[in-house]
């Protein structure tokens, strides 16, 4: 609750919503606020959550885990087997609209942003480190595309030639699985010929991988930036990505009308783009912006009034989004032995979905919600330690190769500016040659002149 001191009055919400972006940043001291967000001059007293006390940036927390907090690794565990659970009612019932509009629905829309801002946030860790866009690009490859390959390859090999209702001569010989093979490239297709077609979510084999090429766009858009200078112009980040928001949902207006917030299920793939940068801005901001229990509280509050009050909160929960997931992040819990120096993260999410599909397939008595989320997170943890070690791992070694990639690039630039240097030199050399006889003939010619 917020609070004007002398009347008593409560404040807008947007004022609120201004005091809660102030107190990223300067703290959450009321007397320390402009006057345009004080009401009369006077400081607001902003009851519960924003109290006075010891405060620490987010470069602070990142430097006393030595840039590597185990927080984030939890987080991306838990929000990959939680995509897995969220998934459970839609491949069970083969409708999960119900589980969006339930009260938990501030946590579950929570899910995929948090993922995608959690991505932005060590993506521009990476940026930062990175010297060209070869390194930074070439990373991101070798990350997210050996371990998709080889996913898409044994759910088209193995999987569909078990689970398909066609003749394997027809099932391997049908265009629909030449498509599906083009998932590699991260052209997503979701079907095989003739699996899962009795599965209550019919005929689906990897539903989750939607958001891959929206992850892949959220690369582009950082790349782009990365050019344009947004490590050393932090502000355009904090410019730009306000305003794709903005952007975002008045096209939606434009297009949907009334309707235009309208998300049944989960934030459309644009808004996940903005999650990422806002996780970028948060990480270009590290020095500046607070780590404090009560702003998070504050996040915290922000999320599920956006979600419980209003019709429009995929739009303005996301920078609480951002800093909740940043805040969790930046924790440095005891790592875990089995999770130390693996990430599996990235396995059970790719593997989840069609596991999930297939355990349905089995029969009538695995149409369980709660029986598919257990036996299935099992399965998708076991696949997911064999993608680590033996794909995902493996692949990271090429970062050798990366790195050579990146100084060949930088020697060619250097040979290139210094070339060009010593012609533009060279030229300048030869233009005063020729100048000198010209000024003594122009000399020369001036004495004849002369009486």
């Amino acid at each position: 609750m917020v609070r004007d001191a002398s009347s008593g009055e409560g404040c807008s919400l947007v004022q609120f919503y201004l005091m809660y972006l102030w107190s990223l940043t300067r703290g959450p001291d009321p007397a320390m606020m402009p006057l345009p967000l004080c009401g009369n001059g006077l400081p607001f007293q902003i009851e519960s959550i924003l109290l006075k006390g010891a405060q620490m940036v987010l470069g602070e927390k990142l430097d006393l885990a030595n840039g590597r907090p185990t927080g984030f690794d939890y987080m991306r565990l838990l929000l990959a087997f939680s995509v897995l659970w969220i998934h459970t009612a839609r491949v069970t019932y083969g409708d999960d609209l119900f589980l969006w509009e339930s009260p938990f629905r501030p946590v579950i829309k929570s899910v995929l942003p948090m993922f995608f801002v959690l991505s932005g946030f060590l993506v521009a860790g990476s940026l930062e480190r990175s010297k060209t866009l070869v390194s930074f690009l070439g990373n991101r490859f070798i990350r997210i595309y050996p371990a998709l390959a080889v996913e898409v390859l044994l759910a088209a090999f193995i999987l569909g030639a078990i689970y398909t209702e066609y003749d394997l001569r027809d099932y391997f010989t049908d265009p629909q699985f030449f498509t599906y093979l083009m998932n590699v490239t991260g052209h997503i297709h979701f079907n095989l010929p003739g699996v899962f077609l009795d599965n209550p979510d019919a005929a689906m084999v990897n539903g989750q991988l939607w958001t891959v090429p929206f992850e892949l766009e959220c690369y582009a858009v950082i790349a782009a930036l990365f050019l344009l200078g947004v490590v050393r112009r932090r502000v355009i980040a904090l410019i730009a990505t306000p305003a794709l928001i903005m952007a975002f949902g008045i096209a939606r207006y434009w297009k949907h009308g009334s309707d235009w917030a309208t998300m049944p299920t989960t934030a459309s793939g644009n808004l996940l783009i903005c999650a990422f940068l806002v996780g970028v801005t948060f990480h270009l901001y590290k020095d500046k912006v607070l780590w404090d229990i009560r702003i998070f509280l504050a996040s915290v509050a922000m999320i599920l009034w956006a979600y419980w009050f209003t019709s429009f909160g995929d739009f303005i929960a996301i920078p609480a989004m951002g800093y909740v997931t940043v805040f969790l992040g930046l924790t440095s819990p005891r790592k875990l032995g089995v999770l130390r120096g693996a990430d599996y993260s990235y396995g059970v999410f790719l593997y989840g979905y069609p596991i999930q599909q297939a355990f349905v397939a089995l029969g009538p008595w695995a149409h369980n919600w709660w029986l598919n989320g257990i036996v299935c997170s099992i399965v998708a943890a076991c696949f997911a330690a064999f993608s680590w070690r033996f794909i995902e791992k493996p692949a990271l070694k090429l970062r050798k190769q990366v790195t050579w990639l990146e100084n060949l690039s930088l020697q060619r630039s250097v040979k290139l500016a210094t070339g060009r240097r010593g012609l533009e030199i060279g030229l300048s050399i030869s233009a005063s040659r020729l100048a000198i006889p010209s000024q003594v003939l122009n000399r020369q010619e001036h004495q004849q002149g002369s009486p």
